[in-house]
């Protein structure tokens, strides 16, 4: 598999994101959050979401020079309107504003209205934790999930992250509402492999752990079955109520692609104003030690924590460059050579 520099990828994407009409600042840190996450191993929201969101911009459907404008101001409660900017730079600002918050009141909660997708949701969590924050944050999106029961899609596959910061590796755990999303679907289907476990439903209404069937359908499994659904709903009513935004039934009335006008909630916690150090220091590590001593399922297997896998794949992707799928990288070259049609 083709790998590629870190520093590489950024200057790509950059360069395709500045031929696309993004002002340098936001082109920046685009690019460097969509080869983040490449880095870290989520490849199916960093490079491989680049041609999605240059689409959408072409399109119109998300405005390259919005900043979000606040609402709402409740003291320790924010409401913006994301006025359908970014979605990535609109939620580095919305974590931005709650830590500020909680830097204050101990905790901070910032809701953003009308904005676009974020990408990784995982992102908002590692920025929070990078600078002592604990963090829970969440989005809900358009209809793309069925309901435990039915059949067509009828809920948000609603991604739900928190983050504990860590001196020896931050704790961040980053999960969608499906046991697999549509781009763990989708780089499983580039690779020709299958799911390690069952993840949908094939036309023929069984459980199959082969992508391809899975996307044809857009029968996703919810995370937990009936659970996972439920969950889904209850995060979707809370973020567009929080922040006086769109459900998921309104942003398909929409209609601007994934996530065109969702609802997202960013909630940072200062633990020092609560705890001292110590405390965090032997919770954490108590809770590590514990996992680590499990007995793992197969013989020299080890029990990670949420997010220790990101790490160590970040550091062999910083050291041996980040593996992409060659047809997609080559299209970024192309967007970054050329204009957009």
């Amino acid at each position: 598999m083709k790998r590629i520099a870190f520093d590489v990828m950024v200057e790509t994407i950059k360069q395709a994101f500045l031929l696309a009409g993004l002002p340098e600042e936001k082109a920046i840190i685009c690019a460097k959050t969509h080869a983040e996450t490449s880095r870290d191993g989520v490849y199916s929201h960093g490079l491989n979401r680049v041609e999605r969101f240059l689409d959408f911009v072409s399109k119109g459907w998300v405005d390259v020079h919005a900043e979000p404008t606040l609402d709402v101001n409740l003291g320790s409660i924010e409401i913006y309107n994301g006025n359908m900017g970014i979605g990535i730079t609109n939620s580095i600002f919305a974590m931005d504003r709650a830590m500020d918050i909680a830097k204050q009141y101990g905790l901070g909660l910032v809701a953003l209205n009308n904005t676009t997708h974020w990408m990784r949701g995982g992102s908002y969590g590692w920025q929070a934790a990078d600078k002592g924050y604990m963090a829970i944050c969440w989005t809900n999106t358009e209809s793309c999930m069925p309901a435990w029961g039915a059949t067509s899609g009828g809920i948000g596959n609603n991604p739900f992250i928190m983050a504990i910061p860590r001196q020896g590796g931050h704790v961040v755990f980053d999960m969608a509402m499906s046991q697999y999303s549509y781009g763990k679907l989708e780089t499983t289907r580039l690779k020709n492999e299958k799911l390690p476990f069952p993840g949908g439903f094939d036309q023929e209404g069984k459980l199959t752990d082969d992508p391809a069937p899975i996307e044809a359908t857009r029968r996703i499994l919810p995370t937990g079955y009936w659970k996972g659904s439920g969950l889904a709903i209850m995060l979707d009513l809370f973020s567009a109520i929080l922040s006086k935004g769109r459900t998921t039934a309104d942003i398909d009335l929409v209609g601007k692609g994934a996530c065109g006008g969702c609802s997202q909630v960013f909630i940072a916690i200062d633990p020092l104003k609560i705890n001292d150090q110590a405390f965090l220091d032997q919770a954490l590590e108590h809770t590590i030690t514990q996992l680590r001593n499990s007995t793992p399922v197969t013989a020299g297997g080890e029990v990670n924590y949420p997010g220790e896998r990101s790490l160590k794949t970040r550091v062999e992707n910083m050291q041996l460059g980040i593996p992409v799928d060659e047809g997609v990288w080559n299209k970024v070259l192309g967007f970054s050579q050329a204009k957009m049609p």
